[in-house]
Parts: C-alpha cells; sequence; structure tokens
C-alpha cells in the first residue's frame, strides 16, 4: 500500500447507543484497499455493531464512515457498496443455486445472458459449477456458505462483509473453507471485513487483526503483532495461552516473583509496583544436562533468567506435552509450559523431577493487574 494513498475505509469517532446502553465508544480504524480485516472479541464486545453499522444496518449515534472517499455515515444499506455473508447463509430456500446467486444482479436490470455468464463464472470461482440446479436445502453447510460468498460477490462490490461464516460449520469444514476464503480474497483483492471470536480463525486469515473489548479497540496489528506483543493484559489473555503470575517491580528492567529476580524488559513502572508478570507456555526453556538449553533458541538469544523448579503435573496433547512447574524460589507460584515430547523424552521429565528452566528476557511482558 502506498503511503500517499487515503485508506478505502476510514472511520472516525464512532459512537453507537442502545438506550443508556454504549456498545461502541469512540471507535477510529483505517482500513486500505485489498485488505483482509478481522473484528475479534468475546461475546458483547461490540464487534457485530461495527460491522453493522458500516453496513449501515444499525446506524450510528454519532461519528462518521467514509468509504473509497465517499461519506457513508447516514446511507441506507443499499446506496453502500458492499456484499455480505451472514452466519446463518440467509440463502433463500425456494430458489436454485444459481437464483440464489443471480438475485442481486436480477434487481440492477441485467439481461439475463450476462446474469447467466457471471453466475457462471462466481460458482465456478467457489469451486460450485456443477450444483447451480440444486436448491441450498441439497447442499452440505459448507456448500451453502460458498454459495452465500458467491451471491456476496455477484455485484462485484468494493467492500465484502463477513459475520461469523464459518462458526455453524464442524472443525473440519471451518479449517477448509477458511483457506479457501483467503485465497479467493486475495485473487480478486477485495477489501474485507470478518467478525470471529474464534481467535485461530482470525490469526490464520487476516492481513491485520482489531482486538475489541466492551466497545473499544483494545489494539490493532498484524497477526504476529498481536500474538507477540499483546498491547494490554486483555489482549494477552484472549489471544492464545499465556501464564500470568503476580511480581513486583524490583527496578526499571527488572521484576520480583516470589523470591526470584528476573530480568525483563523496560515497563515503566515504579520500584515495589504490584504487575503481573506474562510469558507464554512455548516460550518457557527446559535446560537438560549441562544447563544447555532444550528444544528452543531463546536461550541462545537472552541468556539469563534459569531457575530450578519442580515439575508437577504432566498432560499428553499429542504433539506436545503442557507441563505445570513450581517451587523453588517461585514458592507457591506456577507456571505451564509446553515441551515438545522430543525434549520429554531426551530429558528425562516426569512429575516430581527437579529442572533448570529459562524465561527469556524478550519473551517476558509486564502489565498492571486487572484486565
Amino acid at each position: 500500500m502506498r503511503d500517499d494513498r487515503q485508506p478505502y475505509l476510514r472511520i472516525r469517532d464512532l459512537l453507537k447507543k442502545f438506550g443508556n446502553f454504549t456498545a461502541l465508544q469512540d471507535i477510529s480504524l483505517d482500513i486500505e484497499d485489498g485488505e483482509f480485516v478481522c473484528f475479534l472479541g468475546p461475546s458483547g464486545c461490540g464487534k457485530t455493531t461495527l460491522l453493522r453499522a458500516i453496513a449501515g444496518l444499525d446506524i450510528q449515534t454519532a461519528g462518521t464512515i467514509e468509504q473509497a472517499g465517499k461519506d457513508v455515515s447516514a446511507l441506507p444499506p443499499f446506496e453502500r457498496d458492499f456484499g455480505i455473508v451472514f452466519q446463518s447463509y440467509a440463502l433463500f430456500p425456494n430458489l436454485t443455486v444459481q437464483r440464489n446467486v443471480a438475485y442481486g444482479l436480477e434487481n440492477q436490470g441485467i439481461g439475463r445472458s450476462a446474469i447467466s455468464t457471471r453466475v457462471g463464472e462466481l460458482l465456478d470461482l467457489v469451486g460450485l459449477p456443477d450444483q447451480g440446479k440444486k436448491y441450498p436445502a441439497q447442499l452440505s453447510g459448507g456448500q451453502q456458505q460458498r454459495v452465500a460468498l458467491a451471491r456476496a460477490l455477484a455485484t462485484s462490490p468494493g467492500l465484502l462483509l463477513l459475520d461469523e461464516p464459518l462458526s455453524a460449520l464442524d472443525a473440519k469444514v471451518r479449517v477448509h473453507l477458511r483457506h479457501e476464503i483467503k485465497s479467493l480474497q486475495e485473487s480478486i483483492a477485495v477489501t474485507t471485513i470478518m467478525v470471529t471470536h474464534d481467535q485461530e480463525e482470525a490469526l490464520a486469515m487476516a492481513d491485520r487483526i482489531v482486538v475489541m473489548n466492551h466497545g473499544v479497540i483494545e489494539q490493532v496489528g498484524t497477526p504476529a503483532e498481536i500474538y507477540g506483543e499483546p498491547a494490554t493484559l486483555f489482549v494477552a489473555d484472549f489471544i492464545g495461552e499465556m501464564n500470568q503470575v503476580s511480581g513486583q517491580v524490583s527496578g526499571p528492567d527488572k521484576v520480583k516473583l516470589g523470591d526470584l529476580d528476573l530480568k525483563c524488559p523496560g515497563h515503566g513502572f515504579e520500584n515495589g509496583s504490584e504487575v503481573i508478570v506474562a510469558v507464554r507456555p512455548e516460550d518457557i526453556v527446559p535446560h537438560g544436562r549441562g544447563g544447555q538449553a532444550s528444544g528452543g533458541e531463546n536461550a541462545v538469544k537472552t541468556p539469563g533468567n534459569a531457575f530450578q523448579t519442580t515439575i508437577g503435573d504432566m498432560e499428553f496433547l499429542g504433539s506436545y506435552w503442557r507441563a505445570e512447574m513450581t517451587g523453588g524460589k517461585m514458592g507457591t507460584q506456577k507456571l505451564i509450559a509446553n515441551v515438545s515430547i522430543n525434549a520429554v523424552r531426551r530429558m528425562g521429565l516426569a512429575p516430581g523431577k527437579t529442572i533448570k528452566v529459562e524465561l527469556p528476557v524478550d519473551r517476558l511482558k509486564i502489565f498492571a493487574p486487572g484486565i
């Protein structure tokens, strides 16, 4: 994207109230042409309300929305340039697949031959070239979702809105279809916004993720940024798994965990402040014989923060073991580490065994208490 170009979608100071309840508060966001953006958050966070405001289905109480340089803030849905796919698909059960896809084109008064050609192209695009004569009830859930996608794209909208489009499908179909949707979006380069509560879905599909909570934006960033550099404790807690233990600041780049002194990135908290020390389970590095790190490069990059701990319960999760670690200078604090099968086998890890582990300095996150 060129820096001198206006964003395709520009949202400023958006407020949405339902009576005394504030669903959206001071939302400002830019979305670039051709981007795939996910609105991610728990139920009731405001993500669907924001999508509906963009579509004009629920007009905002205050604030502006510009699309392709045009102020659409007060326009009804039919005057806005978008296609939408709902969680329920919302296909017309009494119309064939062809007629469902053609519906928007017929309303535009396009000729029958042109419609037939366009419908054929779209059914090819979504991998259903031979399903046009069938009715929605004769299709699987995944096929119905593809028809809904084809119908949304029929009028070549500038913006594609997806409202939890995969949540009604079983896990295997969902994983397969999310790759197809992402590939399709990239091939036609349509600006796309998808609402989801599924963090794995957002991480796998989005160019950028907008994490929302209680009607505000907590963080906007790429999947790698959101996962690796959470800006708030809420984001750290909501995205992936995260150890959270109570600590106390002991210096500008130090924190105390029980009787354990740890070096950490600069944090800006005053000495003596109570904080939450967060680290992902996969970032905890177990050390083998001779103190060598096992199964990771983190310790080589950021030596230090190594200490003795005792393994508690272990849980086998297929591709790795989840091990509880406690005791030693940590006192009663507990950490959960994800350890590869090879590392467990090589080091002979088992409940009750005392080992040395390392918390890489650059993987520690320090937050104020409370989410």
